[in-house]
């Protein structure tokens, strides 16, 4: 996908946190990370004043995962998801949504049940 189609989909299909579903910010594609910055594409390296909004390990030494995890680093590790959005994320997404209902479009990534929870209230 180039960033055009990505950031088409996104809008379409995903909800960002702290985002409106009606009428979202715009978000931004991340291409890459490094020390403190985050590289956009099409507007180069910003600095993540945010540290990000968490930091979650995702199940312990599973071949699958770190295997992932190994392709994934070499890019980034891990950026927010308020106001940006990355290749994978999307992907999953559009994995998500196909296999859903035609009442389920939207995605809304979260990292605990609790957030899973309000965000279904």
């Amino acid at each position: 996908m180039n960033t055009e189609e990505l950031l088409s989909y996104d809008a379409a299909h995903v909800w960002h946190p702290y985002a409106s579903t009606k009428n979202p910010a715009p978000v931004y594609e991340v291409v890459g990370a490094e020390g403190v910055r985050i590289d956009l594409a099409g507007y180069g390296k910003v600095v993540d004043g945010m540290s990000s909004w968490w930091s979650v390990a995702y199940g312990y030494n599973n071949p699958r995962i770190n295997a992932a995890v190994r392709a994934q680093i070499d890019a980034f590790s891990h950026v927010m998801f308020g106001g940006l959005t990355h290749e994978p994320a999307v992907r999953l997404a559009k994995r998500l949504v196909d296999m859903t209902p035609e009442n389920l479009q939207k995605v809304f990534f979260c990292d605990s049940g609790s957030v899973s929870v309000e965000v279904a209230m």
